[in-house]
């Protein structure tokens, strides 16, 4: 007889059903799992016998056969550990055999019967809930489980031996509760940065509108100081959103002791990262950077030091908001609706500009150093702005009176109208200007004439590209929005534009 319990396989934040086949027959003692299984779940059968024989049990004499099927759909990770011992389990009578009927088992297994966390438990449930199925998952995770429907049934033991007394009805297991991660309580706040008064504005447009920034300056200027302040004037992720951005921290194993956390994710990579550390890869396709800040940021400081190939495998992701990861054995793909923030200096020593300085390689060593990013990078940036060093007058200045949950609230009302704005037009799967298309632009940012006709002149004198042109009008919804304005008037359009004047600059471009 076969004995069968269902699992699941992962590709990229979906879980694909897997059928795992346990069968025991008369032969010569074996135990082989089939099924395209990589070297985890191989050496899943050495941390099954040991768990079972710690729970009491033993393996019989026989010739033991686990199939995973489809058996031609890689199988990867250490999730299949639970699903084979209770398989086995049910095989030799220890429990009974329909007591894993509509369950779907996720967990992996200590060498004394423990079950241990595993990466991918939210979208195993999501993906079980789908099918009218509960879930097995370890302890640790029952509370990451538990997100996924209020009356899914799931079972979280702690070892195989509660799992075993539960389904044998010597002891019941009570249903996790979900988990939320309280942030940190104190955020770095706006009313620390001295000075800069139009950095925070171009800071708070950013935020309202999902806006991709880029600082240039000298160091010191506070550039690093103030993209760290911007989860402070950030709203917290609506139910939607927090489900999306924790499918895939549950996927990169992210989520710490099964809570969810409701604060946007802020990720600051080093300069070092690899193409597959930021966009995704490796042996087993695993999420990047521009991933896990899904609907947050991603901060890049440093901007030129990054590999000039990284920053350009960014211009996809940034168009699309989602990233596909092909390689020989792996197809999948990872949403990454980023907002992009980054900062730089004007040349290598950061001086370039500065009154009565005078570089001994002259402009040359500006040019190279920002011509490391390329034009079509820098065009999907829309708010270029030059932040000039803090001077001492600055500095002995009380702090402002304005702090981040001043500006956030404005940030909030902007985002809300927004919302509102795109509900109304059928389209509630767009939350911010940013991420408003050519034709919607069309509706939502039509300037009245006197805008359109210094638009036109600006396009002309800019050479604006069709990106950047709607860019441009992005950008000026949001002012608008700020503004609570209803319609786009020459002011928010002459405030966009200066905010991309910097792109014009022959020293900046690639």
């Amino acid at each position: 007889m076969i004995q069968r319990v269902a699992t699941v396989a992962f590709e990229g934040v979906d879980a694909r059903p897997v059928d795992v086949q346990v069968h025991v027959a008369p032969g010569l003692p074996a135990f082989t799992i089939v099924g395209l299984p990589d070297k985890a779940v191989t050496e899943a059968k050495e941390r099954v016998r040991a768990a079972l024989i710690a729970s009491g049990l033993a393996l019989p004499a026989r010739r033991i056969t686990v199939n995973l099927a489809p058996a031609d759909l890689p199988k990867e990770g250490s999730h299949y550990d639970l699903p084979i011992a209770l398989g086995l389990m049910a095989a030799i009578g220890a429990i009974p055999s329909d007591c894993l009927a509509g369950y779907t088992v996720v967990g992996e297994l200590g060498l004394d019967g423990a079950t241990a966390a595993v990466a991918g438990v939210l979208p195993a449930a999501i993906g079980a809930n789908a099918r009218g199925h509960g879930l097995i998952c370890p302890a640790a995770c029952g509370a990451e489980a538990a997100w996924a429907s209020p009356d899914m049934e799931i079972l979280a033991p702690a070892s195989l031996i509660q799992l075993a007394n539960h389904v044998t009805g010597r002891q019941v297991l009570a249903r996790p509760d979900p988990r939320m991660r309280k942030g940190p309580d104190l955020l770095p706040d706006l009313r620390d940065v001295k000075g800069q008064e139009t950095a925070k504005r171009a800071l708070e447009v950013a935020a309202a509108g999902g806006h991709n920034l880029l600082y240039v300056g000298p160091p010191g200027a506070g550039k690093s100081m103030l993209a760290q302040r911007l989860p402070s004037i950030l709203p917290p992720l609506s139910p939607a959103e927090m489900l999306d951005v924790s499918m895939v921290a549950s996927v990169a194993g992210a989520i710490q002791d099964g809570a969810l956390v409701d604060r946007r994710p802020f990720r600051a990579p080093h300069h070092s990262a690899s193409m597959a550390a930021m966009v995704g890869g490796g042996m087993k396709a695993r999420p990047g950077e521009v991933s896990l800040a899904h609907h947050g940021v991603l901060f890049l400081d440093e901007l030129p030091e990054f590999s000039p190939q990284v920053l350009d495998s960014l211009r996809q992701p940034l168009e699309s908001g989602e990233v596909l990861i092909a390689r020989a054995n792996h197809r999948v793909t990872y949403p990454a609706r980023f907002q992009l923030v980054a900062a730089m200096n004007p040349c290598r020593c950061g001086k370039a500009g500065d009154p009565g300085f005078t570089c001994k390689r002259g402009p040359r060593c500006a040019e190279d150093y920002q011509g490391r990013l390329s034009g079509p990078f820098l065009d999907r940036i829309d708010i270029h702005l030059e932040v000039p060093a803090v001077t001492a007058a600055d500095l002995v200045l009380p702090a402002p009176a304005e702090g981040s949950r001043d500006v956030a609230a404005r940030v909030a009302a902007a985002r809300q109208v927004q919302a509102e704005r795109f509900a109304a037009l059928d389209r509630p799967d767009l939350r911010t200007n940013a991420e408003a298309t050519g034709p919607l632009l069309d509706i939502i940012a039509s300037p009245d004439a006197a805008g359109l006709a210094l638009l036109r002149d600006a396009s002309d004198a800019m050479r604006l590209s069709a990106r950047g042109y709607h860019r441009i009008l992005r950008v000026a919804r949001t002012l608008a929005d700020l503004d609570g304005a209803e319609g786009i008037g020459r002011r928010h359009l002459a405030e966009a534009l200066a905010y991309r004047a910097l792109t014009d600059r022959p020293r900046l471009a690639a």
